[in-house]
């Protein structure tokens, strides 16, 4: 069992661990990007990582306030599952109406990787390797449909 600190500064080594690792990776427009902090652009959509000591996840979370708002563009995201799913590889899990961490309903996208542990440095190239591929996927799909979304909000 990790202290509070230990366990803090272990989060804090990987996060900065794959910030170095994908530093050298550009975006699918060229420029450079933030890759753990990713900025979507448009208000209330992000693309979020996470990690604990059970399992990792990868989610386009909808936080739009006004329910009917998030569900349009919830449906918009729908309109685009295929081309989501090609360019992942992969099909993720949808919810329209989910909780967060804090209560609050939001709509989710997500695929996670079960049995890994963040404070185990033993794991990190695997949470490196589920983390990498599809935060590069998310962000060439994101660069091809952002001004449709851009337009909902």
């Amino acid at each position: 069992m990790y202290s509070k600190e230990e366990a803090a500064r272990l989060r804090q080594q990987f996060w900065i661990s794959f910030g170095q690792y994908m530093k050298a990776v550009p975006s699918a427009s060229g420029t450079t990007v933030n890759w753990i902090n990713y900025k979507t652009g448009v208000k209330n959509i992000f693309f979020k990582m996470d990690v604990d000591q059970k399992k990792a996840v990868i989610s386009i979370h909808l936080e739009h306030g006004d329910t009917g708002v998030r569900h349009l563009i919830f449906n918009q995201f729908e309109e685009f599952k295929l081309m989501l799913s090609n360019t992942l590889g992969e099909d993720w899990v949808w919810e329209q109406d989910v909780a967060d961490e804090y209560g609050k309903i939001i709509s989710r996208i997500s695929s996670s990787l079960e049995h890994v542990n963040i404070y185990n440095q033993q794991h990190w190239p695997q949470l490196i390797s589920f983390f990498k591929p599809r935060m590069i996927a998310l962000d060439d799909f994101w660069d091809n449909v952002k001004p449709v979304f851009e337009s909902l909000t």
